[in-house]
């Protein structure tokens, strides 16, 4: 049988995104034309069309401004999950903001899907050993499931030598957040699904999603998966944003040559390579697997 990978939709706008953090700045947000609402859709169509379902880590910030989309993309079957409220990587906030804002965006996705929330990502893959509490914050509000470690090296994110598959991650008394031994027995505990990356001798490659799946030519992405199901027989977790299904989308000024390579490249492939990945792999929310 084909194994079923999670995917993963992460239901931000292309004005909210952190390589433009610094000239698109939240108070500004409401002055850019809004362009989630039709590029989710198209998603939902590509899904409706392939019958298959995915986890939408929908930001707080949209829900709000669009409540109907939320509802649209619950009332379709897929999983509802949290992205946070304000496109923050927890590295910028303190304790008590980042408390707020996932708490937030709980509370307004549960309203308006009737779904419980159980899984969060955080913006940007931006848990790190910096900023293991966040799991506190997380486990306290009642989420089951995270889904922002990145276990590779990265400018922005990554704890490169955490598992490369999903593991429980706990805390025992007196001590940090660590990923757990099987036989380890602890009260305070989540479930850790990590961006997929392929082993290549001592480093962790990126292979599934985001920049790097519309950097690299759609037959090596489809080879480095392939490897992660055929030969270390696990499944994958494969992230996209709406906007990257977007060419036509208003251009963002003065962000740098990196923040606007990393954007804007190959947004017109994404689309034709979606539908591929769709035809080649098997997927399902990554909430059934914590449901089951």
């Amino acid at each position: 049988m084909a194994v079923a990978n999670y995917l993963s939709i992460d239901v931000e706008d292309y004005f909210q995104v952190s390589a433009f953090e610094k000239v698109s700045p939240p108070d500004n947000w409401h002055n850019q034309p809004f362009r989630a609402e039709r590029n989710t859709s198209l998603v939902l169509d590509l899904l409706a069309e392939k019958q298959t379902r995915a986890t939408f880590f929908v930001l707080g910030w949209i829900a709000r401004k669009s409540p109907a989309l939320v509802k649209k993309i619950s009332a379709a079957g897929h999983e509802i999950a949290s992205h946070g409220f304000a496109h923050r990587r927890v590295s910028t906030q303190d304790r008590a903001a980042f408390r707020k804002d996932v708490r937030d965006s709980k509370m307004i996705l549960e309203d308006l899907s009737g779904q419980q929330v159980l899984g969060y990502r955080a913006p940007s893959y931006s848990i790190s050993y910096q900023t293991l509490w966040a799991y506190d914050e997380l486990h306290e509000a009642g989420y089951l499931y995270d889904s922002s470690v990145f276990p590779m090296q990265h400018d922005f994110y990554g704890i490169p030598d955490w598992p490369r598959f999903a593991f429980n991650v706990g805390k025992q008394a007196g001590g940090d957040w660590c990923p757990l031994e099987s036989q380890i027995e602890t009260q305070t505990a989540m479930k850790e699904f990590p961006i997929s990356t392929l082993r290549i001798g001592k480093r962790n490659l990126p292979i599934a999603g985001g920049g790097y799946f519309r950097l690299l030519p759609y037959p090596m992405t489809r080879w480095g998966l392939q490897h992660i199901n055929e030969t270390e027989k696990k499944p994958f977790v494969f992230y996209l944003h709406p906007w990257e299904f977007d060419p036509q989308q208003p251009r963002m000024n003065g962000a740098g040559w990196k923040s606007n390579f990393r954007h804007y490249l190959n947004l017109h492939k994404t689309e034709g390579r979606f539908r591929r990945l769709l035809d080649d792999f098997e997927f399902r929310p990554i909430g059934d697997e914590v449901k089951s």
